[in-house]
């Protein structure tokens, strides 16, 4: 009797665990009376250890089964997850049904129809701010000095190049658009509709990236490297704004002027064939709104032409400081990519 209570326990303990609470004894008692039997009977003669172990089979196997059951509805759950990426909630926040012009569904969750345009090809690429004053010097020895190191990394590989330009581009216009936020609430006063311009810039910069990632797959050692630039640059930049946003301002206009370079020289291998041109990427076509059968060197065109609205917008906010003004006393270019 004893052997057979203490083999019930051991196999109780390994398959199903050991109950620690208090009601522990009431509970294995019934359970253990029922295991004495059983054995009485088999040890008798009887068919008794027959039948226990079938139950014993059944239950394993049934419980086998409900694992399987659980395991196979976790995963639909997880299908489901994935492929319905809105789902309805408490808070009834859902998105209506967005399509195209011709009927057919946006597929973006990033930009909305009414967020895309055609950029203005006709924009003068060859303008130039010639430094004046000791600060636009500065600023434009800067931006010459930081060319180097992107040249000697890089070289001709503009596709590259390009996408670590965008991951540094897109920060100003944030920075910029955060402090004058903040100013605006420190000051109780409007931006001028600044803070939007330069938000805007931000996010039409990270687009440019979005589209370039599409294009270049980075390397583990380029993200790592974007990783590095991004903390050295917004902390940099950051500082320079809150002590100078003029010169800060005139060195993203410097910026841009290389970037317009850039592109330029993008544009001259995608031609002579150095670089393919492969068809554009379905996010570029929508957001810049080009034909179906656009390739990369429309892609370019477009991006092109809006570092150079980016360039032109900065060296004129700029000038407002440079005029003695804060940027709220002149119109902010709205929608002005």
């Amino acid at each position: 009797m004893k052997h057979s209570a203490l083999c019930y326990v051991i196999r109780r303990t390994l398959i199903g665990g050991w109950n620690c609470n208090r009601h522990g004894s009431s509970v294995v008692r019934p359970f253990l009376a029922e295991e004495m039997r059983q054995r009485n009977f088999a040890a008798d003669g009887g068919n008794g250890g027959f039948f226990y172990w079938k139950r014993m089979m059944s239950s394993k196997a049934a419980s086998e089964t409900e694992v399987k059951s659980t395991e196979k509805e976790k995963k639909e759950e997880s299908s489901g997850k994935k492929n319905n990426a809105v789902v309805s909630s408490y808070w009834g926040i859902s998105r209506p049904k967005i399509t195209r012009e011709d009927g057919t569904e946006w597929p973006w969750n990033c930009f909305m129809p009414w967020e895309t345009y055609q950029s203005n090809l006709s924009i003068d690429l060859s303008k130039h701010h010639v430094p004046k004053n000791f600060l636009d010097k500065v600023a434009y020895r800067t931006v010459k000095l930081l060319r180097i190191p992107t040249d000697l990394f890089f070289k001709r590989q503009y596709g590259c190049r390009a996408m670590m330009l965008e991951t540094v581009a897109a920060v100003p216009g944030m920075v910029g658009g955060m402090l004058l936020h903040l100013r605006s609430l420190r000051k109780f006063q409007h931006s001028g509709g600044w803070i939007k311009a330069l938000l805007e810039e931000a996010e039409n910069e990270r687009m440019h990236l979005m589209t370039m990632v599409e294009l270049v797959k980075p390397k583990w050692y380029e993200r790592l490297l974007v990783l590095a630039v991004q903390g050295v640059f917004f902390n940099a930049f950051f500082v320079v704004y809150i002590l100078s946003p003029k010169l800060a301002h005139r060195v993203v206009g410097y910026l841009e002027e290389e970037a317009v370079h850039s592109y330029t020289e993008y544009l001259k291998d995608i031609e002579s064939g150095a670089v393919e041109n492969v068809p554009a990427p379905a996010i570029a076509i929508d957001y810049w709104r080009l034909p179906k059968d656009a390739k990369l060197k429309d892609v370019i065109t477009v991006i092109r032409a809006d570092e150079a609205h980016h360039r032109d917008v900065n060296h004129f906010a700029s000038d407002i400081h440079f005029h003695g003004k804060e940027l709220r006393d002149a119109p902010a270019p709205l929608g002005y990519h």
